[in-house]
């Protein structure tokens, strides 16, 4: 196992309310990745992933989202294109990186999205997992009622007032539904996330990534497509979202590679550590091959 140093960062601030101070965790040396968790997870998501990724010669920085896992938990700022801002100070301003290839899942897929389309200049490569884009104009994030929760997080108060004191119950029916079996998070990492998200203000602030996708969607509307690549992975059994991924992302994006996990539903972090990684090498490789010399290759045309 690599060794993890954790860290602590001032990224901006809301206000009268202080400063926004992001927990991450760094690993490893060369070209730098951000690896971007969803909910209800943390930066814990990609702990068998890390390692697979610095041994193949890549420098990852893991943040827990603001307001998630031991970042500090602000009362605004959820929708993506201020948490990719959020990611954008961290990765150029506190580490001093300014080209980095992005990788989120879930939710921070999203966030990838928007740090890659709203400040090119310093992504390299988006990779997207089991996530659609919102305000790509034709997906529909909660799949026409299947992903209920989506529905049900966006409204006012009762989420919160139903959940907290049981957020156990909770978190636990979507990591024992939306994988390809019951037991693909360990209890080790449920544990974790149990630690965090059972903290003061977590489920509320985990409730605003929903509560924010009107404004998603604005944002990301007319957008110049990426001319950077793009790759979208799905989970091919029921709850992964298979070619619905890369299908979205076509939408956003010029060059767009898609996959499909067999044998995987939504979790693919943690379902398939060795495949991804192996899959995130290989794409990353050819990315930076790619990449022109005189134009960065997240830069607009």
């Amino acid at each position: 196992m690599s060794i993890l140093t954790h860290h602590f960062a001032d990224v901006g601030d809301v206000g009268d309310v202080g400063d926004v101070t992001l927990h991450y965790v760094t690993a490893g040396e060369g070209d730098p990745v951000i690896l971007i968790h969803g909910f209800p997870q943390t930066w814990y998501s990609w702990i068998d992933v890390i390692p697979l990724l610095v041994a193949q010669g890549y420098r990852c920085v893991v943040p827990d989202l603001r307001g998630l896992g031991d970042s500090t938990r602000p009362p605004s700022g959820y929708d993506k294109l201020t948490l990719a801002g959020d990611l954008r100070t961290l990765m150029v301003e506190h580490l001093g990186l300014e080209r980095f290839a992005a990788v989120g899942h879930d939710w921070g897929g999203a966030v990838a999205f928007a740090l890659a389309a709203h400040h090119p200049e310093h992504v390299t490569s988006l990779s997207v997992l089991d996530v659609a884009i919102p305000g790509d104009g034709q997906a529909h994030l909660g799949q026409g009622g299947k992903r209920w929760h989506h529905t049900f997080l966006q409204t006012p108060d009762l989420p919160e007032a139903l959940i907290v004191g049981r957020e156990e119950v909770f978190v636990r029916w979507f990591y024992e539904n939306y994988g390809h079996h019951q037991r693909v998070i360990a209890e080790s990492a449920v544990q974790e996330y149990l630690r965090t998200y059972t903290t003061p203000g977590a489920m509320r602030t985990g409730f605003a990534l929903y509560r924010n996708i009107g404004q998603d969607i604005a944002d990301n509307q007319d957008l110049t497509p990426l001319t950077i690549p793009v790759l979208g992975v799905g989970g091919g059994t029921s709850w992964g979202r298979g070619e619905e991924v890369a299908t979205s992302l076509r939408r956003m994006a010029r060059d767009v590679t898609g996959v499909v996990l067999e044998d995987c539903g939504h979790w693919i972090p943690d379902e398939k550590p060795a495949e991804l990684a192996s899959l995130l090498t290989h794409f990353l490789a050819r990315s930076r091959e790619a990449a022109p010399a005189s134009m960065p290759s997240g830069a607009l045309e």
